[in-house]
């Protein structure tokens, strides 16, 4: 167990935390979620011991091991991939290294003979004779393959390191695990191998994400940081969310009785509780909204962005057509080959690829912002397009102007009426309110930009909408009202995302970009990647070994 004892911790004026008690017990899966800068990862350092708080206690009960997921890629550089998985359990590693250079000693005495013996038991103990296979397996598994395992750390890519470091901090089944955002950079396929790891896992797990199917899919509980405050909600990320807006209705609506409310409450708890048996987390989550208490369930004091497209005119019959479109990277690596499909009315298409660059370039090609090798596209002449790149960059180069100011160089050439009022109401719905909205650029967080960009896609009043990875640097609360927003659209959609969620709720229709062209399935995202003849179908186009990104 994790006791957490009057915790508070202040930076100069600033308080974060505010005497905070909770307890985390075993069997149970924790998703910590608040907006971004409420502190989720710096509570994670309080918990692991890499930060003191200002006051208050964290007590582990004694004799139990915690493991952390390492945020820093670099500290293992000069150990082998293999050594840095064992070196997740510390003890263990200990015991090893101390016992094997008794071993080596020339001049072996009997009191080193005496170590060796009680070194032996306790690595016997701590399952060491069969550690190096178990770590090898723990790679393989996370799809770090046996030429890799005996390479240092600083020959490796950066996607392997992410990997290996996961496959670290889950070593050994460690009484207390706690992860920072473990599936930043993982396929499809890994994440799920981590989901049905933890849904399966027995003792504690504490973990931050962002991303809400993965939150959905291994969390019992949600530990909720608001207002200096961090209090723990049976359930997953969507019982909260939606118990909580429903509670938030509730609240509004004076009218009704409040015998009604409960009988609402109560009817969406044996809604969700019938939901849960049929997920990976059964059991345990089952019984947990089995035994919760109606009072529990309280109304968000969150705030959420007001993503709304009003596009100006319907979608014409053409929208856009790709014929034969073809594109290397600059080393010569053929990102995608011979890419052809039409856009039809009423299309939302998840796009998809082993290679995110290749998504990355197919997107910027049809927004005229880089060449294509050949082949072509044309799009319609009834679309209005507004578009979110994956980077932004390029739009926040001018640094001393306002928001407003920069808001203002977006307004479509027909819109003609730009005042204040007018510039406010669209950075107010991205959450930019009073003095904020005169902030400058250069000051601006990587979620603030998103942020900017969508009140910039709004002001366009598109009929269709092109979205590269929208969900980065966004809180749960932006890309929660994105996701709907863009469920409600009546207009297109062309995206691509590493949030499962955003994929399989606003997509109709799933394009696969290979260099061998392109697989085009009129499905569901979930769909699409349980199709085993789209499984065939990508083996002969990328060859062994693919992956979706």
């Amino acid at each position: 167990m994790v006791t957490v004892n009057n915790v508070s911790l202040s930076f100069g004026k600033r308080v974060l935390f505010d005497e905070v008690n909770l307890n985390f017990t075993k069997g149970n899966c924790y998703g910590v979620i608040g907006a971004n800068g409420a502190g989720k990862s710096t509570f994670l350092k309080i918990l692991s011991g890499e930060l003191e708080p200002s006051r208050g206690t964290i007590d582990i009960t004694p004799g139990e091991r915690m493991a952390v997921l390492q945020q820093n890629h670099f500290v293992f550089d000069e150990n082998t991939a293999l050594e840095t998985v064992m070196m997740g359990h510390k003890k263990l590693w200990e015991v090893m290294k101390e016992r094997d250079a008794i071993y080596a000693k020339e001049d072996f005495s009997e009191e080193d003979g005496m170590r060796a013996g009680e070194l032996e038991g306790e690595f016997g103990e701590m399952g060491g004779y069969t550690a190096e296979s178990d770590a090898a397996t723990l790679l393989s598994e996370l799809g770090v393959g046996e030429d890799m395992h005996q390479k240092l750390m600083k020959e490796l890519p950066g996607s392997l390191k992410v990997r290996i470091l996961l496959a670290q901090a889950l070593f050994g089944n460690p009484d207390i695990l706690i992860l920072d955002e473990p599936t930043n950079d993982l396929d499809v396929e890994t994440i799920g191998w981590l989901e049905n790891f933890l849904a399966e896992y027995e003792n504690i797990v504490i973990v931050v994400s962002h991303d809400r199917h993965f939150l959905d899919a291994v969390c019992t509980h949600v530990a909720d940081v608001d207002r200096q405050k961090i209090k723990i909600y049976t359930g997953n990320y969507s019982f909260w969310y939606e118990s909580s807006q429903l509670a938030l209705r509730q609240l509004s609506d004076k009218n009704k009785k409040m015998e009604d409310k409960r009988k609402d409450l109560l009817d969406f708890i044996a809604r969700f509780s019938a939901n849960a048996s049929k997920s990976k987390q059964a059991t345990s989550r089952k019984k947990a909204l089995e035994k919760l208490v109606i009072e529990e369930i309280e109304p968000s004091n969150r705030r959420y962005p007001g993503i709304i497209f009003k596009p100006e005119r319907e979608v014409g019959n053409q929208i856009l057509n790709v014929e034969k479109l073809s594109k290397k990277s600059e080393d010569g690596r053929v990102l995608f080959s011979d890419i052809s499909f039409s856009v039809n009315k009423g299309d939302k298409i998840a796009f998809v690829s082993k290679d995110h660059v290749a998504l990355t370039a197919f997107f910027e090609i049809i927004n005229d912002r880089m060449e294509a090798d050949s082949g072509k596209y044309e799009w319609g002449t009834t679309i209005t397009k507004a578009y979110l790149p994956n980077d932004n960059a390029a739009f926040f180069e001018q640094k001393d102007i306002s928001l407003m100011e920069w808001l203002r160089q977006f307004v479509p050439a027909n819109i003609t009426d730009v005042d204040e009022p007018f510039l406010r109401g669209f950075l107010g719905k991205m959450l930019f309110s009073g003095d904020e909205i005169l902030k400058k650029t250069s000051v601006l967080s990587g979620g603030e930009k998103v942020r900017c960009m969508i009140s910039r896609m709004m002001i366009q009043n598109p009929n269709l909408v092109i979205l590269d990875q929208p969900t980065n640097h966004l809180d749960l609360e932006s890309i929660q009202a994105f996701n709907e927003s863009m469920s409600n659209f009546k207009g297109v959609v062309l995206l691509t995302s590493h949030d499962h969620t955003f994929m399989q709720t606003v997509a109709n229709r799933v394009i696969e970009i290979t260099p061998a062209g392109a697989i085009d399935r009129l499905t569901t995202f979930d769909e699409y990647l349980a199709d085993e003849r789209v499984k065939e179908l990508r083996l002969e186009m990328y060859g062994s070994g693919s992956v979706l990104a």
